[in-house]
């Protein structure tokens, strides 16, 4: 992916967001509860039912998601004895990194789709793999990225097309 790289050993995530994200996310369980949650389940006994997990784990866990801010611990007006746990608009951007995880597993760990199918409400046929795109929508590959440092970057329609297919910057007129 080019000659420059990220710091591979920056582990507190001064330059790379990826170890600050696993941080808040931290393992298996915590991925479990957001599917959980994506799937409907609110209150602290049906994830416990849902996900056969120990109280103390799922406490540890919910409040971890809620530290983070990926999900929402709110008392219920009715009965303020009982909480609920939604996902917070953080939580919800974690969707598509969740669907890249199913379908990875898909595809590389069980080998056969997931039941039940992820769908597109408006015409109820499963959804397309999560891909990475570009700015202008088009479809890029592993081969296809580079690392740049952020100075180095165009301004957006100042680059242009080589005879290679690949970009190369517009000369200032």
């Amino acid at each position: 992916m080019g000659k420059l790289r990220e710091l591979l050993n920056d582990m507190d995530g001064g330059n790379c967001a990826l170890p600050l994200a696993l941080e808040a996310m931290g393992e298996r369980w915590s991925f479990m509860i957001l599917r959980a949650a994506f799937n409907g389940v609110h209150h602290f006994e049906e994830f416990q039912q849902e996900l056969n997990i120990a109280r103390n784990i799922l406490s540890n866990r919910l409040s971890r998601l809620v530290d983070h801010g990926i999900m929402a611990r709110e008392v219920m007006a009715e009965d303020r004895r009982k909480v609920q746990y939604q996902l917070t608009e953080k939580g919800i951007e974690l969707l598509p990194a969740m669907i890249a995880l199913r379908q990875w597993g898909e595809k590389w760990g069980a080998g056969v789709p997931s039941t039940p199918v992820l769908v597109d409400a408006r015409d109820e046929q499963p959804i397309g793999p999560v891909t990475l795109t570009a700015h202008d929508g088009r479809v890029i590959g592993y081969k296809e990225l580079l690392w740049k440092h952020r100075a180095e970057l165009q301004p957006l329609g100042q680059a242009r097309v080589r005879s290679d297919g690949g970009l190369a910057p517009v000369a200032a007129e």
